[in-house]
């Protein structure tokens, strides 16, 4: 069918650039307005909590901290090689394969859309991309979390002069770690839509919309509009006791005058 050939045309770049879009439009939000977005506000609470950490001399409680990251990033990290190999060795095998594979058609009425051979090789591919994609970007986490166990236990009186004597350099070091774990998690994330490419266009397409609209609630900071809803009516509370000390002052005076 030529309609189902060019779905996959049609839909699966759709999807894709509905995803890409949504994330350009995060990191704007990052950049720009961090206190709006879950990621930007865990950053500024990671950068307080290593402040935090070189005041109290907590050793323990740091350690113990970044040991559970690095169990988490460790074990992500094994699953994402884990399953990249498990889909290169089916394809190897040819058990992931098509029987139909060429004619652009596929017998089983599940399947809608193109499933030619080639097509079929660069679902698996991208799918292949967003795990490996996604170890790298886990093993990078490790690798500063392993920086910062150590310099968290540094005493900055002892630096030498030339160097900042400040806790930003270890907190710029655990917000790259979290950023990169953040990272492997939205490779995760690309990676169900084109697991549901395998069943044709439709459900990718679906999967990519329905995700971004969970995307959008998972990373908007609910608190930050409540904050400001807060300090909007503390202004306004502000105001009010400002006019009413101005007429109470200018009432004092004209009586004084009289």
């Amino acid at each position: 069918m030529k309609f189902q050939e060019h779905l996959d045309y049609i839909l699966v770049p759709a999807g894709l650039l509905l995803m890409f879009v949504y994330h350009a439009w995060l990191v704007y939000r990052i950049n720009y307005q961090k206190h709006k977005t879950a990621i930007g506000i865990n950053e500024i609470y990671r950068d307080l909590w290593i402040k935090t950490m070189f005041k109290t001399k907590n050793n323990v409680l740091a350690v113990q901290t970044l040991r559970n990251n690095l169990m988490a990033s460790t074990i992500m990290a094994s699953t994402s090689i884990t399953l990249s190999s498990i889909i290169v060795v089916l394809m190897n095998n040819g058990i992931i394969s098509n029987d139909d594979a060429g004619s652009g058609d596929s017998s089983n009425p599940l399947l809608y859309g193109n499933s030619g051979e080639v097509v079929q090789t660069v679902k698996f591919f991208l799918i292949i991309c967003c795990f490996l994609t996604a170890f790298l970007c886990y093993v990078e986490s490790i690798r500063y979390y392993n920086h910062v166990s150590v310099l968290i236990n540094v005493p900055l009186d002892e630096l030498p002069s030339r160097m900042p004597r400040n806790h930003q350099y270890v907190a710029r070091c655990f917000n790259r770690g979290s950023n990169f774990w953040s990272l492997g998690l939205r490779a995760f994330y690309f990676s169900f839509p084109l697991f549901l490419w395998i069943f044709g266009p439709i459900p990718m397409f679906v999967c990519s919309s329905i995700m971004v609209v969970l995307l959008y609630f998972l990373d908007g900071s609910k608190e930050s509009e409540e904050s400001s809803h807060h300090a909007r009516i503390a202004d306004d509370d502000r105001d009010d006791d400002d006019e009413d000390q101005s007429k109470t002052a200018h009432v004092r005076q004209r009586v004084d005058n009289v």
